[in-house]
């Protein structure tokens, strides 16, 4: 017989708050033997399960999966148990139809978190051009403070990928998206991913303009299963800012580190239906993703309702 293990689980919603409406859970939890250990509703947020079987080999990374009525089924996997400690899970759920709280995000927040926004207009200038993005795509705003959250919490050699960038590019070619942005950056980030890769941080991505027309360099972080920034460089697009020479860079984050199930399970989808990835999915696997390895808590400036 094999020893126990102890799973603690909690449940949260898109405010990062504990999941507070009444609801009822219903938790599958599957070793990594395909064998289901539990099956069941729960009223609970914060819930602890004993006795989970111990394998002590890889029937120990686990299969968390929860769902409740009207809310996105989230998950994670492996969550590796042992029988020496207490493996917590947050797992995030968000509604089917889920909604943008930009409270948070008002122009002189975002102007300070990103300067990089309005690096190239008057303040005026740049606070129209930003609440013009917020009434016209939330989905865009929400993938670049996204993308800005994220990036802020890559530590390179020397500071940061939001360090290098100089100016966000917002001419009607390269205007954010709900899955990525453009913008000039300081060609000096280059050679500080390159030393990330070399210290396992990074992976490169190979043909990267099979992706990303005219792209000639990309990088993507590997850090997480899921939710993990890309670093896209065309060093053809060149500019010179304040003295500083510098290139177009596009960050994006893919679902999945896997670049086969990021291009079956994401780029072919996408594709077929003539979509882009969702700012709301990407919010939830970063933020399970993070609370799993224990990082600081990814926090953009808005929250989903």
């Amino acid at each position: 017989m094999p020893n126990a293990s102890t799973l603690r689980l909690r449940i949260f919603d898109g405010s990062r708050q504990l999941f507070s409406k009444p609801a009822s859970f219903l938790v599958r939890i599957v070793d990594g033997n395909q064998r289901q250990q539990v099956w069941k509703e729960f009223p609970q947020n914060d819930l602890t399960f004993t006795n989970l079987p111990f394998y002590d080999n890889l029937f120990d990374n686990y299969t968390v999966l929860v769902s409740t009525d009207g809310y996105k089924q989230a998950g994670y996997q492996p969550v590796k148990l042992s029988s020496h400690y207490v493996t917590t899970l947050d797992i995030m759920l968000i509604p089917d139809d889920p909604g943008f709280s930009f409270v948070n995000a008002r122009w002189p927040s975002a102007k300070s978190a990103y300067p990089f926004l309005a690096s190239d207009v008057s303040d005026g200038a740049g606070k129209t051009r930003y609440d013009n993005l917020l009434d016209r795509s939330e989905k865009s705003l929400a993938c670049l403070l996204n993308l800005g959250e994220a990036m802020s919490q890559i530590p390179l050699s020397q500071g940061t990928p939001l360090d290098y960038i100089k100016q966000l590019r917002w001419d009607a070619t390269f205007a954010p998206a709900q899955d990525r942005f453009f913008a000039w950056c300081d060609v000096a980030l280059i050679d500080q991913v390159k030393v990330a890769a070399a210290a396992g941080k990074f992976a490169v991505e190979m043909d990267p303009g099979l992706l990303h027309p005219g792209a000639t360099s990309s990088w993507k972080q590997i850090q997480f299963g899921e939710a993990n920034v890309q670093l896209t460089f065309h060093e053809n697009d060149k500019l010179v800012i304040d003295g500083v020479n510098c290139v177009m860079l596009e960050p994006d984050m893919d679902y999945y580190r896997d670049s086969l199930a990021h291009v079956l399970l994401e780029v072919v989808p996408n594709s077929l239906t003539h979509t882009l990835s969702d700012p709301t999915e990407v919010y939830v696997l970063r933020w399970i993703a993070g609370h799993t390895a224990g990082i600081p808590e990814f926090a953009p400036l808005y929250s989903i309702t």
